[in-house]
């Protein structure tokens, strides 16, 4: 009885699992309103990443895109986001090199794709902001990294999951009645 209820649990769980893997991907996330997209070499390399000029806060880009991340572009459907912190100092690596950070931060969906927001605010002098771009001031510059996954690399991923998950099942089941049998 107990492994019938199991094995309806882990069909219901991975049927769940393989809905929310199959989402289609995310587009790459609008900028903070009233920004300006960076013309500058390195934020035009690659669609992947793109820099903007802007007078949001910190919290108010990071609210700003994870409004956008945080439902799906299937039926609206709500989808698990995490916040990743880094050290600024990780903006070369993960970015690109020679990068400036005040903060770098991470949007994940687990097992499906993630942004990385990249803000560097550079100390004001007499409290008035540093960038100075088509004839306007700016707090900050943001630098946003889409990171994409193929769905046939999630369910890949899926289809190997579930094959250990049900050897893991067997070994475990087969352990049980072992014990059970030895301890008799």
């Amino acid at each position: 009885m107990g492994a019938k209820i199991l094995k309806v649990l882990l069909v219901v769980a991975s049927l769940v699992f393989l809905f929310y893997i199959s989402l289609p991907n995310f587009n790459f996330p609008k900028p903070p309103p009233d920004s300006l997209q960076s013309r500058e070499p390195a934020d035009l390399e690659t669609p992947l990443r793109r820099g903007y000029f802007t007078n949001y806060t910190r919290a108010q880009v990071i609210t700003w895109y994870e409004n956008q991340f945080d439902h799906s572009n299937f039926l609206s459907i709500k989808i698990p986001t995490l916040l990743l912190n880094y050290p600024p100092e990780d903006a070369q690596t993960i970015i690109r090199d020679q990068t400036s950070s005040t903060f770098l931060q991470e949007l994940v969906h687990p097992f499906r794709e993630s942004i990385y927001i990249n803000g560097f605010e550079p100390p004001s002098y007499d409290n008035q902001p540093v960038f100075y771009v088509d004839g306007k001031t700016w707090r900050q510059k943001i630098i946003i990294k889409m990171m994409p996954t193929s769905i046939f690399i999630r369910i890949a991923v899926f289809v190997a999951e579930m094959v250990c998950v049900i050897i893991l099942f067997r070994e475990f089941r087969e352990t049980l009645t072992y014990l059970w049998h030895k301890r008799k």
